[in-house]
């Protein structure tokens, strides 16, 4: 079992960048695949991003190819999620997630931060 808190959301303007990181607790960090997700008020949980266990594999949704990156460092046990060129249209709860499987599916994820929110004005 593990436990995972995001932190490094908060309020951007338009074209600006933040850095979320994930932090987890638990041996087992490295044998998982870790995705983000995000949750906009009244909309469904979206895939955003998953990186594999070892960080060599990567997979993006399309609205986030080219502006976000996520990464990982199995040694500090974290999982970052850097965004450029940020949208309104980005406004969400960002939340990282842990999966023993290979998904894109909220439902394909075990365990789950409580999620940071973040905010693009225009």
């Amino acid at each position: 079992q593990i436990q995972l808190a995001e932190s490094g959301g908060g309020l951007v303007q338009a074209g600006g960048s933040l850095r979320l990181s994930c932090a987890a607790s638990g041996r087992a960090f490295s044998n998982l695949a870790m995705g983000w997700f995000r949750q906009a008020p009244g909309k469904e949980r979206d895939f955003v991003a998953r990186i594999s266990r070892s960080g060599g594999d990567k997979f993006y949704s399309d609205s986030m190819e080219g502006r976000f990156t996520i990464s990982r460092d199995n040694a500090k046990k974290t999982v970052s999620l850097q965004m450029n060129s940020l949208k309104p249209e980005d406004t969400a709860v960002y939340y990282c997630a842990a999966t023993q499987r290979w998904g894109m599916e909220a439902n394909d994820y075990d365990y789950w931060g409580q999620g940071t929110q973040v905010t693009v004005s225009s």
